[in-house]
């Protein structure tokens, strides 16, 4: 039987890409888990409504928590010294200022920091909510 001489000397002609996906793929599971947690660090369910409208820009969040704190992007604040750090930190007096609250929250706790920031002399306030998926019905 006759035997089929085998080259040794051969050249790679191909890139091995498996390295290559395997550190892809381990990047992007890696982007996955940490771009939730860049947003914000105060963890809040707020109300899902059908009217969304996205912001791409940096404003001024007030947080309102599941254990009523209330937070000035993620800096914990007293409600006193809220309508001073607002004016201190807005740029003009039309900025709009974005009130993130957990939809568990007591709807007297969420109007107090409404009426706080309306007699601070803030009058363009707006609220933070989640779009509803109708994919869900």
């Amino acid at each position: 039987m006759p035997q089929l001489a085998k080259s040794t000397q051969t050249a790679l002609s191909e890139i091995n890409m498996v390295p290559f996906i395997d550190v892809v793929l381990v990047l992007l599971i890696i982007f996955m888990i940490t771009a939730p947690i860049l947003q914000s660090g105060i963890e809040v369910d707020v109300p899902k409504t059908h009217t969304v409208k996205e912001i791409t820009q940096q404003r001024l969040v007030v947080t309102l928590d599941k254990n009523q704190l209330i937070y000035l992007g993620n800096d914990p604040i007293n409600i006193h010294q809220l309508a001073d750090k607002i004016k201190k930190q807005s740029k003009s007096e039309k900025d709009v200022v974005y009130v993130r609250a957990d939809e568990t929250v007591p709807f007297g706790a969420f109007c107090t920091i409404i009426d706080t920031l309306r007699q601070s002399g803030i009058s363009n306030i707006s609220i933070v909510t989640q779009p509803i998926n109708d994919r869900n019905r």
